[in-house]
């Protein structure tokens, strides 16, 4: 079969007789560049001396040349015509203009044809026509689009846009064009000025009445509203923790990523898609002081008027419709849809696994042998026989089995002022940054991993050793954990493709696909009493999918994305979810019919977990503002904390640690609180950002001298890349002792990877698994 090349524009062909070519680029790109011409047809009857002292001539090695005659290379000339026109060469020779060098621009350090962005409008169903020029000097260079719309777009002041129209064109070229392609400004033209050669006439449309409009006014919002430019910096430079940016520099190239963009949204009280649409302080600001009517669903009301309080009167006087919006629409409260069924699956167009004997690895280490310099004892007989942990300590068990069932313990003899070590000791390359959470499963005697990243790829790998038992390659990026079904017969992963995937636990097979209107970041949760996965997704609802009838049977609006896994309280009947918006729903499970029972506002975002006290059945729910909030069963606040720091994790509660919950904050801190009363009664610094949760080892007790208490072992991981074990006395209020000179927490040993992790680790029998930006998944040993 031939192959094609896509092609935007026809070929100009191929060089002509005693003509050679030669295409010179920057970037060491071989087929693509400025055309030189050179050979016999050049610059015939002028003289040689003149040309030569020419800056639009240079002289080239005859070997760089391309002609159609091979003689060329052997008789041809060294004295090239530089034409300024850029092109391609395909596979046959021939070449596709891409465009003149007067209009390639270097944005954000990347080289980019005006061109390109002006064939890409073009092909929105709303543009007719567009053109694209450049402003500012290569320091603060942006570009502005000038688009002719069709007769039925809507315009408005003439030459300014819908602003909602405009963020919508933005979010459509996000999916075909870099960041640092995107226009920075676009005007309404009733057409674009030509030259009297036919052609579009730049210098007119960098000088029209509608350019320099723009650009004064973004001239005037920086200086009439330098206080609310500076609003908008500080609450970037805290999200990426850099010491200044520039007016026009782009959030995530600057390093931002979901969890920043979340943060910088809270601060800013505006929803976190506008920050993906307009990703610079300058743009930020534009809209809002924008002169027109605001797409509502983007903007909180009280920020819009604590901006619009100074601005000029001339960038007020239309965003009158501003001050009656209700935001954070969140639709219907109680309503529920039933009976929506999922996609299914076609077997030419299920995602194909692949089972390996063998994958890839760093050590072998066999099952529970004694590890070099001390290492912990890696077993199953330390584990329930059929059973799950995911991160935050969630515990499942598998048919016949209960929490009663307790595992037990190694019992490790350590000096109490003597640090562990950390061990790598096998990492699997999964192509991509795995922001993921491990699953780990125990069945049939083997300890399983599954894990998925960005790269769309998603695994099943042998805890143990590390070796790969099978993979599957999914529609899109992974970053929400795995849940096994009740009767660990099925893996359920989501994606950003808005799809739910059911796999065949032992060989990855695709059984049956559900698909959402939204993004998936949510972990699925198990109801093995109802035979149910519940789990949200970005579309702002929560699902409950019937993973052996293959439907979906409920489905409820949340008011805001899902991020965090919602919890499920057996004994009442409850479940629980949390969004974005804030709000906390109430569910009761008692009939298939499913009703709210009650809802809570907490007044900031919720991108967290939430976890259960078994107990008392209240519900400890982590704010993006650095709150901690423990509801009881009848949605009333029963404490209330507040951290040093912005809080993107689940609580977690461990059964080593029945009277702690652990919070980990991004100011580098992880708190210790009283799960009945909310008081402090440890904090453990980093001295990094945390964006994950904790996990308590709950097979490991350290004994010493020093206490005849035992002490438990908890990993927390870093956006910087560190691993920190510490140490915790479970010992707490009457239990302790006060002039015991043991504290309650302490640093055990720490590793640095070599990329972020956003993952939260599982720790068992002394072994962590977890997830890094390095594009690994690691199993990490303690050594004492």
């Amino acid at each position: 079969m031939l192959e094609t090349e896509v092609l935007h524009s026809v070929p100009i062909g191929i060089p002509i007789s005693n003509c050679d070519i030669y295409l010179n680029s920057e970037a060491e790109v071989v087929d693509a560049g400025e055309i030189y011409v050179g050979g016999d047809c050049l610059s015939f009857g002028y003289l040689f001396e003149h040309i030569d002292a020419s800056p639009d001539y240079v002289r080239l090695p005859k070997e760089n040349g391309h002609g159609n005659d091979d003689r060329i290379k052997d008789i041809g000339t060294r004295l090239y015509f530089r034409t300024g026109d850029f092109a391609r060469r395909l596979r046959t020779g021939e070449l596709v203009f891409i465009g003149r060098k007067d209009r390639t621009v270097k944005v954000m350090g990347q080289r980019i044809a005006l061109e390109e962005i002006e064939h890409t409008l073009r092909e929105h169903p709303d543009v007719s026509d567009a053109a694209v020029t450049s402003h500012g000097d290569q320091g603060d260079l942006f570009l502005v689009a000038n688009v002719v719309l069709r007769k039925d777009c809507s315009i408005v002041d003439e030459m300014y846009l819908s602003e909602g129209w405009v963020l919508s064109l933005r979010s459509w070229l996000l999916d075909r064009l870099p960041l640092a392609m995107i226009p920075r400004d676009f005007i309404s033209l009733e057409s674009l000025p030509m030259t009297t050669t036919g052609k579009i006439d730049y210098t007119m449309l960098s000088g029209s009445r509608g350019t320099l409009k723009r650009l004064r006014d973004h001239n005037e919002s920086k200086q009439c509203c330098p206080g609310h430019l500076q609003l908008i910096k500080e609450a970037f430079c805290d999200a990426l923790m850099i010491d200044e940016i520039s007016e026009d520099g782009d959030f995530f190239a600057a390093g931002g990523n979901s969890i920043s963009a979340a943060q910088v949204a809270y601060k800013l009280g505006i929803d976190m898609k506008l920050i993906y649409l307009c990703p610079t302080v300058a743009q930020l600001l534009s809209v809002l002081l924008d002169r027109i009517d605001v797409h509502r669903k983007f903007f909180s009301l009280d920020v819009v008027q604590k901006i619009r309080s100074d601005a000029p009167k001339h960038q007020t006087q239309t965003c009158y419709a501003l001050m009656n919006i209700q935001f954070h629409d969140g639709g219907a409260t109680g309503r529920a849809s039933h009976g929506h069924n999922g996609e299914k699956v076609q077997p030419s167009s299920c995602p194909t696994s692949k089972i390996l004997k063998t994958g890839p690895r760093i050590n072998r280490i066999e099952k529970c042998s004694t590890l070099p310099n001390d290492g912990l004892c890696f077993s199953t007989s330390y584990l329930p026989p059929i059973c799950s942990f995911s991160r935050c300590n969630k515990v499942t068990y598998g048919p016949l089995l209960h929490a009663d069932d307790a595992h037990s313990c190694q019992y490790i003899k350590v000096a109490n002022n003597k640090d562990g070590e950390l061990q790598d000791l096998w990492k699997v390359p999964l192509k991509s940054c795995v922001d993921a959470s491990p699953l780990m499963v125990v069945k049939d005697g083997d300890c399983h991993l599954f894990i998925g990243a960005h790269s769309h790829m998603f695994l099943c790998v042998d805890a143990s050793r590390g070796f790969v038992r099978w993979e599957v390659k999914l529609e899109g990026r992974i970053e929400c954990s795995a849940a096994i079904t009740g009767d660990f017969s099925q893996v359920v992963v989501g994606c950003y493709r808005g799809k739910f995937y059911f796999l065949d636990f032992t060989s990855g097979s695709v059984l049956w696909v559900f698909q959402t209107d939204g993004e998936v970041k949510s972990q699925p949760v198990v109801d093995d009493c109802r035979d149910l996965i519940w789990c949200g997704t970005h579309d702002q609802n929560l699902y409950a999918i019937d993973y052996k009838k293959h439907c979906c049977i409920f489905r409820i609006s949340c008011g805001g994305s899902v991020y965090g896994s919602p919890c499920i309280d057996k004994t009442r009947n409850m479940i629980y979810v949390a969004s974005t918006s804030g709000r906390v729903t109430a569910i009761s499970l008692k009939a298939l019919s499913f009703s709210v029972v009650w809802l809570h506002e907490s007044g900031a975002p919720i991108f967290g977990s939430l976890c259960i006290n078994s107990g008392d059945g209240n519900v400890i729910c982590c704010l993006v503002d650095g709150s901690v909030i423990a509801l009881d069963p009848t949605g009333s606040i029963v404490w209330k904390v507040t951290t040093g720091g912005p809080i993107f994790a689940g609580a977690c509660i461990s059964s080593a640690l029945p009277s702690q919950v652990l919070i980990c904050s991004r100011n580098g801190s992880l708190y210790s609180f009283d799960l009945e009363r909310g008081g402090l009664l440890w904090e453990y610094q980093t001295g990094d950002p945390i964006t994950s949760s904790a996990y308590v080892d709950e097979q490991i007790q350290l004994m010493s001298d020093a206490s005849d208490k035992p002490d438990r072992l908890a990993c927390i991981c870093t956006s910087s890349g560190s691993i920190h074990v510490i140490r915790i006395n479970p010992s707490i209020g009457k239990e302790r002792d006060e002039e015991t000179e043991c504290p309650m927490v302490s640093r055990y040993a720490r590793m640095d990877l070599e990329g972020g992790i956003f993952s939260s680790p599982v720790m068992i029998c002394g072994r962590i698994f977890v997830g890094c930006r390095d594009d690994y998944v690691h199993c990490i040993n303690v050594v004492k």
